[in-house]
């Protein structure tokens, strides 16, 4: 069994390969959605993943492959003449980014001064992640060591608009999972998460009867009328519970000003902490009343992750707290405001934690970056709790 810190130090050795295989990644952009650039990034890392696991799968989706790679993990007894425990360890992780192609012309890879700080889009959330996962299996392959238990690696490719098909893949292969790890990047000062928002997403449509608006106006029924009253009882329903965040993110409808308009659509977002809250507004959502006699409503659910309640008392957590400060390295916990794959087998009360990515800031924005120490050190942690775990 290799010794964590002999996987740290070694770890530490890798920096500039670490830097090339980021950069290669962070080139290949994969904004949501684009199934071609998606195909040509799975292809690269497919290629990367087979040098140490045992078989790598690309699953076919709307937006093109997703991507799962196996390693079997130890098969041979240990010391005490015990096989292999039961459970495999899941590593959730997505491809996409927010950025749209043409991005990394304006905001190229870069190495900062200070020798740590890596900028570019993508470039923590998550290709960083992805690149962590590939060193980790790396270093074990490197010293020779296994993982003790079967490990499976997960990527989608729609994870930044919801996972609507990313999802199903990651249900399926959290079935008997013993814990799960989710490369997101981590909270503000490395913490781990160990709690999640859920989020959804639903278009609320309207169909109304067109008129025009100064001869016949009783004659119509307005739909962006009807819209605006929905959204209104909405926000009151919303307000009604503490933990509850509502925003209505687009509107479209209508013709023009002389004209009653015969349709209308909004798309809302929903964010909440507790499966009760979570309840109430999707009932009110998925369920809508007409306040109009002749306008019909229709409500859609785009996409929907459970609430993952904290519990300071993660045990999963604690394991790689204490991992940790064996590396000298401190693990702060928190719960995140923000969704991710992780919402799921943490509600399905799957031993979870987030957040294992390489610290950095920015998410989504003109200043994202990294850090090449952390990546470093989360590889060699997530390494150390593959063996040891």
């Amino acid at each position: 069994m290799a010794d964590p810190h002999e996987l740290l130090a070694l770890a530490r050795t890798m920096a500039d390969p670490v830097l090339e295989r980021w950069q290669t990644l962070v080139a290949l952009e994969t904004p949501s959605g684009d199934a071609g650039r998606a195909a040509v990034f799975g292809e690269r890392l497919a290629a990367g993943l087979a040098a140490t696991a045992d078989s790598v799968r690309q699953p076919p989706g709307p937006d093109g492959a997703h991507l799962v790679a196996y390693w079997n993990g130890r098969e041979a007894k240990d010391d005490e003449g015990e096989g292999p425990p039961a459970g495999h360890t899941l590593l959730v992780a997505h491809s996409d980014t927010v950025f749209p192609a043409g991005t990394i012309t304006r905001r190229p890879f870069a190495l900062a001064e200070d020798g740590d700080t890596v900028t570019g889009p993508g470039v923590f959330d998550m290709k960083g992640s992805l690149v962590a996962v590939e060193l980790a299996m790396d270093l074990l392959s490197r010293t020779g060591a296994s993982p003790r238990r079967p490990v499976r690696l997960v990527v989608v490719n729609d994870e930044e608009i919801g996972s609507p098909d990313g999802s199903r893949l990651v249900a399926r292969h959290a079935e008997g999972a013993h814990a799960v790890l989710g490369l997101e990047p981590p909270l503000p000062g490395g913490a781990l998460k160990i709690g999640r928002r859920g989020v959804a997403r639903v278009r609320l449509s309207v169909r109304g009867v067109s008129a025009h608006a100064g001869l016949d106006a009783a004659l119509g029924v307005s739909a962006i009328d009807e819209l605006v009253d929905q959204l209104t009882g909405l926000r009151a329903t919303a307000t009604s519970h503490p933990d509850a965040a509502l925003n209505v993110g687009t509107i479209t409808g209508g013709t023009r000003a002389n004209v009653v308009a015969d349709h209308a659509e909004a798309e809302i977002g929903l964010r909440y902490t507790t499966p009760e809250t979570e309840q109430a507004l999707l009932r009110a959502l998925l369920g809508p009343t007409a306040v109009r006699e002749r306008a019909a409503l229709s409500a859609e659910l785009l996409s929907h992750r459970p609430a993952w309640a904290m519990d300071p008392a993660n045990p999963l957590a604690a394991e790689l707290i204490a991992l940790a400060a064996t590396l000298g390295m401190d693990l702060p916990i928190g719960s995140s405001g923000g969704a991710g794959d992780t919402n799921l087998t943490g509600a399905l009360g799957i031993p979870t934690v987030d957040g294992l990515g390489p610290a950095g800031a920015g998410a989504h924005g003109e200043d994202e970056h990294a850090s090449l120490s952390s990546l470093l050190e989360r590889a060699a942690l997530i390494a150390a709790f593959l063996v040891t775990h």
